[in-house]
């Protein structure tokens, strides 16, 4: 008994010293709750109020084995600029996979669909 004691104590002296990150995120919705604007903060990266058109935020809920999500784009967000923010998300998570993973082979097919989707979007120039 005393050892967890002393234990759940270490682990609340060790959490107290993390350096903790915050990321805010602000929308700003019209009178049908349809965003408007999108407005980002991270202290640490020295990023203060920085405007978006569009972000895509996922999260790893490990309890239920699942990915949640939030998309979110402005209303004024053009087509043009969606087709190229995807583009370049795809590329982002392909190389993201291979870091996480290390596989190899697996990246090389998300970067082919990644080429494939820039050629049938007329992305690549």
């Amino acid at each position: 008994m005393i050892f967890l004691r002393n234990q759940i104590t270490n682990q609340e002296f060790k959490m107290a010293d993390l350096h903790t990150s915050e990321i805010t995120l602000r929308v700003g919705l019209d009178e049908n709750r349809i965003p408007e604007t999108l407005n980002w903060s991270a202290q640490d990266g020295g990023i203060e109020n920085e405007e978006a058109k569009a972000m895509l935020l996922s999260v790893w809920d490990s309890k239920n084995q699942e990915s949640l999500k939030i998309d979110l784009w402005t209303k004024d967000m053009p087509v043009d600029e969606m087709k190229t923010f995807f583009h370049q998300t795809l590329v982002s998570l392909s190389e993201t996979f291979l870091k996480a993973t290390q596989d190899e082979k697996m990246t090389a097919t998300m970067k082919d669909f990644c080429d494939y989707f820039a050629e049938n979007l007329n992305l690549k120039e």
